[in-house]
């Protein structure tokens, strides 16, 4: 019997997201190892010149350096690929490289592009200080009203950029409805779905052009390691993404995407147990604290488009105390939760956005961003939720709450 050294997307497209997490992209030495191989090299040998001319001019197939291929790398980029709907991906050293290189890659001086403006501090320094440096317009919209895109459309936008569930203050946008307005008009959506990840939300099934990650989180989903993700057209990765990033460099390392190959054998299990852990959590904290924002609870503004459009809550929520010194306080009171900025890890971490994630963001912006001095931001891990609660409880209390 022939060995199985790779796979047949015919067959692989049809498998559900938790075999795609476990077993897509797999392609076999002709060892037949069941565990993905780890190639550590950065180069190629040709068995002579013309087989290397070839390579470098596209006439051959094969891979050249590892600043472009790499086995192990190309597993994980058909696995994500897969789990996405997507024809391709691209991976990179980090979820910023993979945010900087999409933007970057499409856009040039003179151009525009439309953001949300709940995202990610550094997302936020991209479009609000980055961009601005080589002469591309940014308009920031509050991304959960989906006409304030459309509003903000100029003749040389080029790109509508936005997270849902954003970080940190778990604003909803509408995928259907923004996407549907950047397509009518030719622009490219890029989504940022690190909180979701596609094993409960996949954009593109509404729409969307492009998406991005940071694997760090819940792809990894155990802090080891830093990456990042780009999915989209065969198109768009090859002609558009790939000519800036092979000649920029952010190429993700062979032994971080086996990393990550693991991490996603087990997405599936622990983003739906943790998702679990989440709402047992923050049922818990809705009784205790001033404000809550927690998709997956009905007191969330726009819970209905959230269940509508993922598969389950997530790990992740944020919550708001009565200002930076209570928040403090209870982050210090914590036993068991970990002082932390990192989310989609197993544990359960904490963080105050104002002071860390967000703290290189201008005050004015924090708060039309929604970011106050008295929200916390908690990713609920695969701890037994009573110890979470019970931890959580204590620190409440020592802040008199």
């Amino acid at each position: 019997m022939k060995r199985r050294t790779g796979q047949d997307r015919s067959i692989t497209s049809t498998w559900r997201p938790a075999t795609q997490a476990v077993r897509g992209g797999t392609a076999r030495s002709e060892w037949g190892e069941t565990s993905e191989a780890i190639f550590l090299t950065s180069g190629y040998a040709y068995d002579c010149a013309a087989d290397a001319a070839a390579r470098f001019a596209g006439e051959q197939v094969g891979m050249t350096y590892s600043r472009l291929q790499n086995p192990t790398v190309q597993m994980l980029e058909e696995r994500i690929a897969l789990l996405e709907g997507a024809e391709a991906c691209r991976t990179m050293t980090t979820g910023m490289a993979a945010m900087t290189a999409v933007l970057l890659c499409q856009l040039q001086t003179g151009d525009h592009i439309v953001a949300g403006r709940a995202a990610f501090g550094s997302c936020r320094w991209l479009t609000d200080t980055l961009l601005p440096k080589f002469g591309i317009g940014v308009t920031i919209v509050d991304a959960r009203d989906p006409q304030q895109f459309a509003d903000a459309i100029r003749p040389e936008t080029k790109v509508f950029f936005f997270e849902t569930p954003a970080n940190p203050t778990m604003d909803v946008v509408d995928l259907k409805a923004v996407c549907d307005i950047a397509r009518k008009h030719g622009i490219t959506s890029v989504v940022d779905n690190a909180f979701a990840t596609p094993a409960l939300q996949r954009p593109m099934e509404f729409g969307a052009d492009v998406t991005a990650y940071s694997a760090t989180k819940m792809m990894d989903g155990q802090g080891r390691v830093l990456a990042g993700a780009v999915c989209g057209t065969e198109d768009f990765i090859t002609n558009t993404l790939l000519p800036f990033t092979r000649n920029t460099g952010p190429t993700l390392s062979a032994f971080n995407a086996w990393v990550v190959l693991k991490g996603m054998e087990t997405l599936d299990l622990r983003i739906r147990r943790q998702s679990e852990n989440s709402l047992k959590v923050g049922s818990f904290l809705e009784a205790r604290v001033p404000r809550i924002l927690h998709p997956g609870l009905p007191s969330h503004p726009q819970h209905n488009l959230a269940m509508a459009q993922m598969d389950a809550c997530g790990p992740i929520f944020a919550f708001e105390v009565e200002g930076r010194q209570q928040a403090h306080g209870l982050l210090d009171a914590l036993a068991l939760v970990d002082i932390s900025n990192n989310i989609g890890d197993s544990r359960s971490l904490m963080t105050h956005p104002a002071s860390t994630t967000h703290s290189g963001v201008a005050e004015d912006k924090r708060l039309e961003m929604g970011v106050t001095e008295g929200m916390l931001r908690l990713n609920v891990g695969l701890e037994d939720p009573e110890d979470v609660i019970e931890d959580l409880d204590g620190a409440l209390r020592a802040v008199g709450l």
